[in-house]
């Protein structure tokens, strides 16, 4: 699943940055690593997104969260 595909008011778990390399060097400078908690906090018409980030708001356009590869932290959940 991809963060693109995320639903509003849910967290996730970030599993991989699969962008250009020099987005992945400042994606991962914000805040955004494999295991990383992301929480969405509003999704515009557009395919923009605005997640909530270890207490900072990103706002991510369709291309680059087309392209982070997620798991949904109720999973997490459900194997402990």
């Amino acid at each position: 699943m991809t963060l693109y595909d995320a639903e509003k008011g849910k967290s996730y778990f970030i599993e991989g940055l699969y962008v250009e390399p020099a987005i992945t060097r400042r994606l991962q400078a914000l805040g955004l690593n494999d295991g990383t908690k992301v929480y969405i906090l509003n999704r515009k018409k557009r395919g923009a997104l605005i997640a909530q980030v270890r207490g900072t708001r990103l706002a991510l356009g369709r291309h680059i969260s087309s392209n982070i590869e997620i798991r949904d932290t109720e999973e997490e959940e459900r194997h402990e």
